[in-house]
């Protein structure tokens, strides 16, 4: 939990009353309520979809209310642009990330603010040294002339929190901060967040981790469906009661039966796959109706072996085999048509095209089985298609012709799917399948992809978090530096020690464990 919890009489930096807002369709903010006090951290928390970026749009200038008001240190403000919010103090950092990579660490904190010598001339060395003294004021150590593309994902956030603390900001608004960072980055990050804090900086943290909100968060406030539903105090509230307030219900977290699996017919198996130092001899074998969880720590080789099986990457050497012939795959399309499907990590960068509406990415995959002679797509049978699949699959959009960019990350990973479904693949993978959604739609996923493989198909699950491979896997292969390292069962006899175990089985190291 929270080392320290902000007096409750501290005056407010930031009072949001009854905030509006609505879009073309839809009714985004329904008179939200939420306040942030100096020297507190403030958990923003609800399902994809709920208002949460939305609101906070608001108060960083990027959109504008269409009711409420805003109050910053008491009196009420007018936040037109980002540049407004930013000269009352208010600084945010999104979950994507808005670098210039070939530039330095003080070029992308100071930039359209450089000092300028006599004849506007850029002065270089001001620059750099205003860059270590905000760096020392932080405490952290970071070179103000390394360029940006050499940093870690960390080290390129903490760079973005410089960034909005060299507009003096008094409020600090953090967008899914941990997302792609590790165990040792995560502890560096709220390190500094517990210094930001003492000193008085106020800060919205928007996360869907709830062992985060318990480390870090002073208060939580919920929000669902653009509607404010409570703030209660992060160290006395069970996890379980923010997680109803979320989504509106109890979530259970039952651990499904194991099937008995043994004489189903074997979908899918892989002989010594092997890609320079990446895949050493990988060999699985995956049944219909399984679903094969596959754990390990960062760099384990998870999803290089999932991309060099669906034909992304090539392979040196190894061999394919589909309901018991071999396949040759060396680009995607050739897995397509072996009936593989693969989900990647990076959802909006290979997954969807998030211009297009929800109805030309399900068909994505499959649009020449609705086109004629000529090359003419029957649009009136897609959309049929399209919105059966939104009604199955439960897709919250207004139509099919919504574009996929304006879904909550849970809804764009459902159309995903769909897109795969509708291809009719036997075989399934899933790379980090629950990266980036809340709790909600995570349980939706869950129930949709044991629904999958009560069907028959044939599902890997690559996944980071223990719990969710223990709770959706039928059986367990874990990897370590590339190799394959051994399979544990699926079901509450497995544990997280288990699974490190064989995750940290060095090459040097003898025991093995084969299934």
């Amino acid at each position: 939990m929270a080392d320290s919890t902000p007096d409750a009489r501290r005056p407010d930096l930031v009072r949001m009353e009854a905030i509006d807002k609505r879009f073309p369709g839809v009714h985004a903010l329904r008179s939200v309520h939420f306040d942030l006090r100096a020297g507190e951290v403030h958990a923003l928390m609800g399902e994809n979809g709920a208002g949460k970026s939305t609101l906070m749009k608001c108060l960083s200038g990027v959109y504008q209310p269409d009711g409420g008001r805003i109050l910053i240190d008491g009196s009420e403000a007018a936040l037109p642009t980002p540049r407004a919010a930013q000269a009352l103090g208010i600084g945010i950092i999104h979950q994507e990330l808005a670098l210039m990579k070939d530039l330095t660490v003080a070029q992308n904190i100071w930039i359209g603010r450089e000092p300028r010598r006599a004849l506007g001339r850029l002065d270089e060395a001001r620059l750099n040294a205003d860059t270590a003294a905000l760096f020392h004021a932080m405490n952290i150590a970071l070179d103000p002339t390394t360029l940006v593309e050499g940093l870690t994902i960390a080290k390129q956030q903490m760079v973005e929190i410089a960034k909005a603390l060299s507009f003096r900001s008094r409020v600090l608004v953090m967008d899914e901060p941990t997302a792609a960072l590790n165990d040792a980055e995560i502890a560096e990050l709220f390190t500094i967040i517990r210094r930001l804090r003492a000193e008085g900086v106020g800060i919205v943290y928007i996360s869907h981790k709830m062992d985060e909100i318990r480390r870090i968060a002073d208060r939580v406030t919920v929000m669902r469906d653009g509607a404010y539903v409570g703030t209660v105090e992060a160290a006395s509230t069970p996890i379980g009661k923010i997680i109803a307030m979320m989504v509106g219900r109890e979530l259970t977290d039952e651990t499904p039966e194991i099937p008995d699996l043994s004489a189903a017919e074997v979908a899918l198996e892989v002989r010594g796959i092997t890609r320079g130092l990446e895949l050493k001899n990988i060999g699985f074998s995956l049944r219909k109706g399984e679903i094969l969880g596959f754990a390990g720590l960062m760099g384990a080789g998870r999803t290089e072996l999932a991309r060099a099986i669906f034909g992304a990457d090539p392979r040196d050497s190894g061999d394919i085999l589909v309901h018991g012939r071999p396949v040759q795959i060396t680009r995607p399309q050739d897995a397509v048509r072996a009936g593989i499907g693969y989900l990647s990590e990076d959802r909006k960068h290979f997954g969807l095209a998030l211009g297009m509406d929800v109805r030309a990415n399900i068909a994505m995959a499959s649009l020449r089985r609705y086109a004629d002679r000529l090359g003419r797509i029957d649009e009136r049978q897609l959309g049929r298609i399209a919105r059966d699949y939104v009604e199955r699959l439960r897709i919250r959009t207004p139509s099919d012709r919504q574009e996929v960019r304006l879904l909550s990350g849970g809804n764009q990973q459902k159309v995903v799917i769909a897109k795969w479904l509708l291809r009719d693949c036997d075989i399934l993978i899933f790379d980090e399948p629950t990266r980036g959604i809340d709790v909600g739609a995570k349980a939706e996923i869950y129930r949709l992809l044991q629904g999958l493989a009560a069907q028959g198909k044939a599902i890997i699950v690559i996944s980071s978090e223990l719990p969710e491979v223990l709770r959706l896997s039928h059986r367990i292969a874990v990897m370590c530096e590339g190799r394959l390292t051994g399979f544990l069962p699926g079901g509450p006899t497995t544990t997280q020690e288990q699974i490190m175990h064989l995750a940290t089985l060095r090459p040097d190291m003898t025991e093995a464990t084969a299934a």
